[in-house]
């Protein structure tokens, strides 16, 4: 059962990884390159990665093309968007926060690779009222 113990524990694991990734390679890589890394330490970890996916956008109850598409979906409950950039800005909460409510997902995180510390500067998370419905345990 879906909880927001389990999607706070996969969000911890997620930057844990991201951590490592970072630690390996420091800052200052193309996005594409974080990426690659965190699909790669996810799947060595157990965990199902769909990467680069149209986000479906439904006007009016049509859906329609969009060439919207996530960075990493893992496990098929967490939005992961990736970044490096000098900081994160706030139009990439409202990105996450489209993509969560066109999939139906809870929660998002972003991580940005261009920081000294991702635990202390480097990432975002962000839950939406999905995830407030959802039991604590």
């Amino acid at each position: 059962m879906l909880t927001q113990k389990l999607l706070n524990d996969l969000t911890y694991k997620i930057i844990g990884y991201a951590i490592e990734v970072h630690k390996e390679l420091g800052p200052g890589l193309l996005e594409s390159i974080y990426k690659s890394c965190m699909a790669h330490i996810l799947i060595q970890n157990g965990h199902t990665v769909k990467r680069q996916q149209i986000v479906p956008v439904i006007f009016r109850g049509i859906t329609l093309e969009s060439e919207l598409r996530f960075d990493l979906l893992v496990d098929d409950l967490v939005i992961v968007e990736l970044k490096s950039v000098d900081a994160l800005a706030p139009i990439f909460d409202a990105k996450l926060l489209t993509y969560m409510r066109f999939m139906e997902k809870s929660k998002g995180i972003l991580i940005n690779f261009n920081c000294v510390n991702i635990f202390k500067e480097g990432q975002k998370t962000l839950v939406n009222d999905l995830y407030a419905r959802l039991p604590k345990e």
